[in-house]
């Protein structure tokens, strides 16, 4: 009896720990992508799509504004989940910051007239050739 107790207890060591580097995988870098139409960005539990229709601006950015974390996590230079704005803390228009590296510049993407994403990744050419590509996409008004 006690044998099958402790084959219990080891599984379930197994499974958690399987488990807990899945979430360090999914959580550990920015999984992005685009489309003819969107764009996708992906860290654990965050995820945000955008069409290129839809967007108002893209700017790179070298700081992000002060916010409230309304959750997500900080650790050593990522910085990511959902935030609100020190300035507009009396709406509750969310910030969403998917910074793989807090201390490189980040691409400011607006949406649907005021919903703001903070994107970098790693690497501050990727995220270079990221702004370039989502800036070719943005929609051209007509005159």
């Amino acid at each position: 009896m006690k044998e099958g107790r402790s084959w219990f207890w080891n599984i379930l060591a197994v499974i958690t720990v399987i488990i807990c580097l899945f979430a360090f995988v999914l959580h550990y870098k920015n999984w992005t992508s685009t489309d003819n139409e969107s764009f996708r960005v992906m860290s654990g539990f965050y995820y945000q799509k955008i069409k290129f229709s839809d967007l108002d601006s893209v700017l790179m950015e070298e700081r992000i504004p002060p916010m409230e974390r309304l959750n997500g996590f900080s650790a050593f230079a990522k910085e990511k989940g959902v935030f609100r704005e020190f300035k507009d803390s009396l709406t509750d228009k969310k910030v969403y910051v998917f910074a793989d590296n807090i201390e490189n510049s980040k691409i400011k993407l607006v949406h649907h007239d005021s919903i703001k994403i903070f994107v970098n990744l790693k690497d501050s050419v990727e995220t270079e050739q990221l702004f370039q590509q989502l800036s070719s996409k943005l929609p051209v008004e007509p005159k």
